[in-house]
């Protein structure tokens, strides 16, 4: 898509965005947060255009900083960026955040980076869960949001109201009436405006850039007597190796430095600077020398971690570590053990296994990684489902095989009680299915807590359930709304054990031998429910083949052929005709598979079996 891009007058004037030889240029770190689909990127997408970025005539598409496959697949952000522009003479550090509530450990990880927060909201569906949390956490961390209420285009947009729910929630986290001054913006993210009052006539985003210079306070150094860079996320350069990537919070880093590093344990590490980065852009330019508030890349350590701190040999001193909140959900990943084991990937062992998974928690604080009974199986927890199907995806497209079991809600005990996590659910649904929604949430323990009628037949419902009676709703959720609903769910507190709750209604339909799928054999047991594969599918003994219609396992020849005779019947040649098969995507599976049962993926199939292949 090719963009006419205009170039503000402030940041044209200051010579686009090239100032790192300056001396004296200010500095602004911002963290945009958001729930889900708020509009982030697509406003980051406009900053960076009319911050001078790009030529005229270059091809820009949409979503410039969601650059991983399954960020664009999905359409959401998965992990935080980092990019920067210019305003005049001052430098802003743009961090864009990810809105879903699984990965909201990223957006505990690099408020630490910033001095101030965008708050995006939708002008008609106003806040919601995650907004919630990722406000709780900017009040935490001291920081005095910006709010921006987005997409006040849209036919239901409701800014006025919204703007009130906001200062409400804002009461209710901060408890300080001051928080009632934070300054208030109206935009269009798709469009690139923004304004002061809804009545204003903008045609860019100036307001909100002048906002952020004015409002968000520039960086001061905790010390003066030491250098201080907190390490908040890692990566790695294929020319220079791994990089340590953190803000400067005292004194100043350059090339060539000798510094220290101080590991969450208490030991230390030394090392130099061998090359130092800062952000240009959306990509990083190296430079000689970075000052404090600076948000830098540097190649030097070969095991720092998350959490840790950078500091000099004369003076170390350690900054408190980051700290998120813990992972709610839980899945057991081992080796595959299948008979169609080893046939699809590239890394199949325990110790790629071990190795990939310890790989991941060094830069995804939400996960943790435990051993089990067994050497080839290991606890990997996170926040949600989605995030561990994101993990279980990654690895398969890397090339690793192996099985998951049934996702598992993690509890802890106090006095004698058992508590679970609590989340609250708000659905945006069609008034007709409002019925069936509520009595399927009361089998899974879930309460509701408000309803508001919508424009359009809709209606609002919001509820508190347990995370374990989430587990596998998604699919029954758009199966009673005909996919016209929308849910959000956001973790609420620990409450006492809800009591029990009975998933799949019912059983499987699983193989009984190894072979190939035949359309003779599934016309012939279309009655007994539906199937998720079709003719000519290699299957084996205790592979899961379709849902039953009843309750209970049902084990099935799916294989089975016409016995050939040497009479022909006058409808001998017509094709056979099935139903079509309902496929099923990683998340579905994870859906669906009980407790005795496994997901099998590979690179390139993901298959459910039974733990016992060999029942008696």
């Amino acid at each position: 898509m090719r963009l006419r891009i205009k170039v503000l007058p402030q940041i044209a004037a200051a010579g686009k965005y090239f100032h790192f030889g300056m001396k004296d240029y200010d500095i602004r770190n911002i963290a945009i947060i958001a729930h889900v689909d708020h509009g982030k990127t697509t406003l980051v997408d406009n900053m960076l255009k009319q911050s001078g970025l790009f030529r005229e005539n270059q091809e820009v598409g949409e979503l410039i900083l969601d650059n991983l496959d399954l960020e664009r697949e999905r359409g959401i952000t998965i992990m935080a960026k980092i990019a920067s522009v210019w305003y005049g003479n001052t430098k802003i550090n743009i961090v864009d955040t990810p809105g879903h509530s699984d990965f909201s450990a990223e957006v505990e990880r690099v408020l630490r980076m910033v001095d101030g927060a965008l708050l995006l909201v939708d002008a008609a569906e106003g806040p919601m869960p995650q907004t919630r949390f990722v406000l709780k956490k900017a009040l935490e961390q001291g920081l005095k949001p910006i709010i921006v209420i987005n997409k006040i285009d849209k036919a239901n947009a409701r800014p006025e109201e919204v703007v009130e729910e906001v200062y409400d929630l804002l009461l209710e986290l901060g408890e300080d009436e001051s928080l009632l001054e934070v300054p208030v913006l109206y935009a269009i993210g798709r469009e690139g405006i923004a304004k002061y009052s809804l009545e204003e006539e903008s045609k860019d985003l100036r307001p909100l850039f002048e906002t952020i210079v004015k409002h968000v306070p520039p960086p001061r150094a905790l010390r003066d007597d030491t250098t201080q860079l907190l390490v908040s996320s890692l990566d790695y350069d294929p020319y220079v190796g791994r990089l340590t990537i953190g803000k400067i919070f005292s004194g100043s880093l350059k090339k060539g430095q000798d510094v220290v590093l101080l590991k969450k344990d208490g030991t230390t590490v030394r090392g130099k600077v061998q090359k130092l980065f800062v952000y240009e852009g959306i990509g990083r330019k190296e430079v000689e020398e970075a000052k404090t508030g600076e948000i830098v890349a540097f190649a030097g350590f070969d095991n720092a971690e998350i959490g840790d701190t950078v500091s000099i040999p004369e003076n170390p001193v350690a900054l408190p570590p980051i700290e998120v909140e813990e992972p709610t959900i839980s899945m057991v990943f081992s080796v595959n053990k299948s008979p169609f084991a080893g046939r699809e990937g590239k890394f199949v062992t325990s110790r790629h296994l071990k190795e990939r998974l310890e790989k991941e928690t060094l830069t995804n604080l939400a996960i943790r990684v435990e051993p089990t009974d067994s050497t080839e199986a290991f606890k990997v927890s996170g926040r949600g489902e989605l995030q561990l199907a994101i993990l279980i995806e990654q690895m398969r497209r890397e090339g690793y095989e192996f099985e998951v079991s049934k996702p598992k809600v993690i509890t802890k005990e106090e006095n004698g009680k058992i508590y679970e996590p609590i989340e609250e659910v708000v659905m945006d649904i069609p008034e007709t299915y409002s019925g069936a929604i509520i009595e399927a949430l009361g089998k899974r323990k879930g309460v509701m807590k408000d309803m508001v009628p919508l424009e359009g037949g809709r209606v609002k419902l919001v509820f508190e359930v347990p995370t374990r009676g989430l587990i596998g709703f998604n699919q029954e959720f758009m199966t009673i709304t005909k996919g016209e609903g929308i849910m959000n769910k956001s973790f609420l507190r620990w409450d006492e054990w809800q009591g029990e709750i009975r998933y799949r209604q019912n059983g499987a339909l699983v193989s009984d031998r190894e072979g190939k799928v035949t359309a003779y054999a599934l016309k012939g047991l279309e009655d007994r429910g539906v199937f998720f594969v079709e003719p000519g599918t290699e299957v084996y003994r205790g592979m899961i083949v379709g849902e039953h219609n009843r309750d209970k396992d049902l084990w099935v020849n799916v294989c089975r052929q016409k016995k050939l005779t040497n009479i022909r019947a006058a409808a001998a040649d017509e094709a056979v005709k099935i139903d079509a098969p309902r496929k099923m995507n990683l998340e579905q599976c994870l859906e669906f598979i009980n407790d005795d049962e496994l997901v099998e993926v590979t690179p390139q199939n993901i298959r459910m079996r039974k733990k016992n292949l060999n029942p008696s």
